[in-house]
């Protein structure tokens, strides 16, 4: 089954439903109290038997994107089960053009998602991915509040 993940977000607070499919429900909230022009597009709604998911970003940016540090965290049934973070823009010979992205310019990028290779057991994960603008995590430029429900083991 393929479905569509996609939703644009201005209101800071709301939750919204975003996915639901015989094996997986995805919701969001913003995590900070600030409105944010942001589409994000996921495509097949389902955690099984997927090498790739394909995904689409659109977001305006409030301040100039010149340093980009991306915290991800993910917490399954409570524990955490993952902690990254990667420094995705420096400023200086960064490989992806978002990173010279100005503030009120609009990103817009299409990427897999090769971690979909991996097995979700069934039950409920809180994903945070945040955004600061400073080394020190001391800005942040946004942050997201994922809820995924897998309903079934994909074994």
């Amino acid at each position: 089954m393929f479905g569509l993940f996609f939703f644009i977000l201005f209101t800071p607070g709301v939750s919204e439903f975003l996915c639901t499919s015989p094996d997986l429900e995805m919701s969001y909230t913003f995590c900070d109290s600030i409105a944010h022009a942001f589409m994000f597009n996921l495509t097949p709604c389902s955690t099984m038997n997927r090498p790739v998911w394909k995904a689409a970003l659109s977001w305006i940016p409030r301040s100039d994107i010149t340093f980009l540090k991306v915290v991800f965290n993910v917490w399954y049934e409570g524990a955490r089960a993952l902690h990254w973070k990667e420094v995705v823009c420096s400023g200086a010979d960064d490989e992806y053009v978002e990173c010279s992205t100005l503030k009120g310019e609009t990103i817009a990028t299409e990427f897999d998602i090769k971690g979909a290779r991996i097995t979700f057991p069934k039950g409920h994960y809180n994903i945070i991915l945040q955004g600061f603008s400073d080394d020190s995590e001391n800005n942040m430029v946004i942050c997201l509040n994922f809820t995924m429900i897998v309903k079934q083991d994909s074994f």
